[in-house]
């Protein structure tokens, strides 16, 4: 089938939109918010709404679907926002226990890793030295003042420079042992974490590139682990949507940040949004009753949780 649509302008599209039966309160305005974020992106969040012939169901108001793009775009926000403690407390205690046994540049050395073939680690490396390269930080104009005689910069500073993806590709090939002492603080195996972790950089992707979260189906599945009562009883874990994911985010909150308000802001974004079902998300009705969503003042606490 050739594609035919011709673009619209901005009235164009509030046109179409009023035409095909969404009730606007205010058509000035909705020109105004399709000036700012697009038609296309937009239709993601009434598409709920639309019948076969493109048509919205009676009554499916404009302002319902926009309440869903705000609600989405507080939510990676604060997403985002864990992601980022996560990232930090995963590369800090990575590199620590790496460079202890292997020196600051022991990462140049694929013998030091484990299944990480020559092709694959010299991609790594390239990655990571056009990342100084691009680089206007200024330790590394004061190391490479410093020490010119070095082409690469210590393992401690160039996770400085490091992306998601190469810490995620670093702690894959790590030796097993340094793996699960990395996941044993965390109370979990190292299976469980390195699935965590690909599952963590996937919805940090979608963060990043602005992409609706709410309702999606995650395409990468973190592992539940099986031998904590905690992800079973009283409250089913889900592993394909957000409430997964969101459950192996305040679990680890918990141990690199447990003074964090993360989950208060996030529970303080459902108040605002009630009229935002959480189904969507995978959100069992009780799902506040898992012990991993318990806050301290409440009486039932994680007394499983550091178990293997």
């Amino acid at each position: 089938m050739k594609y035919e649509k011709s673009p619209l302008s901005y009235e164009q599209q509030a046109e179409l939109i009023i035409s095909r039966g969404m009730i606007v309160d205010d058509k000035d305005a909705l020109i105004k918010i399709l000036s700012s974020v697009s038609y296309y992106r937009l239709s993601a969040y009434w598409y709920p709404f639309k019948n076969h012939d493109d048509t919205f169901k009676a009554n499916t108001r404009f302002q319902t679907a926009w309440r869903r793009y705000t609600f989405d775009r507080q939510l990676r926000l604060l997403v985002i926002d864990a992601v980022e403690r996560l990232e930090i407390a995963i590369k800090t205690k990575m590199i620590n226990s790496f460079s202890l046994k292997y020196g600051p540049f022991g990462y140049l050395d694929v013998k030091n890793f484990d299944e990480f073939d020559l092709g694959e680690h010299d991609r790594f490396l390239v990655e990571i030295r056009h990342n100084v390269q691009r680089s206007r930080e200024n330790f590394v104009e004061h190391f490479e003042r410093k020490y010119n005689e070095h082409q690469d910069l210590p393992i401690w500073m160039a996770a400085e420079l490091m992306t998601f993806g190469n810490m995620l590709t670093m702690f894959r090939h790590l030796e097993y042992h340094l793996k699960k002492q990395i996941a044993n603080d965390f109370g979990i195996s190292a299976k469980v974490l390195e699935s965590w972790l690909k599952t963590i950089n996937y919805i940090r992707n979608i963060c990043a590139h602005h992409a609706r979260l709410w309702n999606r189906e995650l395409a990468i599945k973190p592992v539940i682990p099986e031998r904590q009562a905690c992800w079973r009883d009283p409250v089913a874990v889900d592993n394909n949507r957000l409430f997964g994911l969101l459950t192996v985010l305040m679990y680890m909150l918990k141990f690199c940040a447990p003074n964090s308000c993360w989950q208060g802001r996030l529970t303080s974004l459902f108040s605002q949004y009630e009229d935002i079902s959480l189904v969507f998300m995978g959100f069992p009705e009780n799902w506040q009753k898992c012990p991993i969503w318990q806050t301290p003042d409440e009486k039932e606490s994680l007394k499983d949780i550091s178990s293997i």
